[in-house]
């Protein structure tokens, strides 16, 4: 018998945790062990539940579906990552698979796509929807990878921008990193300096431009 594949889903709108957790439930070979609404406490019902696969929006409060990403490749890389999201441009692809994931496809891909994408990644295999998959192959034949200055931050320090965007503390940060609050300054300062952008309110929106973060709940100074 084919295995049962455990799935949370992750998204900050109810309706449509409700309507995928619908749309699978027929699905005698996934079960949807969970839903979170925001990215720290999905990494929080990740390691209480210990899902095979976590179906993941991008834009989300706390901590978003990117940094949540990164975060579960570095600490528990047996959870596979799926992006669902509405968002096909190039920036939000680059940014997907470096981050870790495993697969994305299009919020408006029908419901036998979906299963056929849970499946897929969950063999370890890639799975990106058709639209997403011309987007990302176009940049890289255009000889585009990310722009000079992003791709000139590790991937820590674009973790930390991300963060620092989404208007947390260096305290907060340092916590949701597990690291010293000095070592989050370090890497603010060496990001501020990498860029040539000194203060918080030009960050942000440097992250909004690249797609690390989604302008929706931010507030611009």
């Amino acid at each position: 018998m084919k295995k049962v594949i455990k799935v949370l889903v992750v998204d900050d709108h109810p309706v449509v945790r409700k309507g995928i957790t619908a749309c699978l439930a027929h699905n005698q070979h996934i079960g949807i062990v969970g839903e979170s609404g925001d990215g720290r406490d999905a990494v929080r019902k990740i390691r209480e539940l210990q899902p095979d696969l976590v179906l993941m929006d991008i834009n989300m409060p706390q901590m978003n579906g990117l940094a949540v990403t990164e975060l579960l490749r570095r600490e528990m890389p047996q959870v596979k990552v799926l992006i669902l999201s509405m968002h096909s441009n190039t920036e939000y692809v680059l940014r997907i698979i470096q981050a870790g994931a495993k697969g994305y496809v299009l919020k408006d891909a029908s419901t036998e796509e979906l299963v056929r994408a849970i499946e897929t990644v969950d063999r370890g295999e890639a799975y990106f929807s058709s639209d997403v998959a011309r987007v990302a192959l176009n940049q890289f034949v255009r000889g585009g990878g990310q722009s000079d200055e992003l791709s000139a931050l590790t991937n820590r320090e674009r973790e930390v921008l991300t963060q620092i965007a989404e208007g947390l503390s260096n305290k907060e940060i340092a916590s949701a990193l597990g690291v010293g609050v000095r070592t989050v300054e370090t890497h603010r300062e060496r990001i501020m300096r990498k860029l040539d952008i000194h203060n918080v309110a030009g960050l942000t929106k440097f992250a909004i431009s690249k797609g690390l973060v989604s302008v929706n709940g931010l507030h611009l100074l």
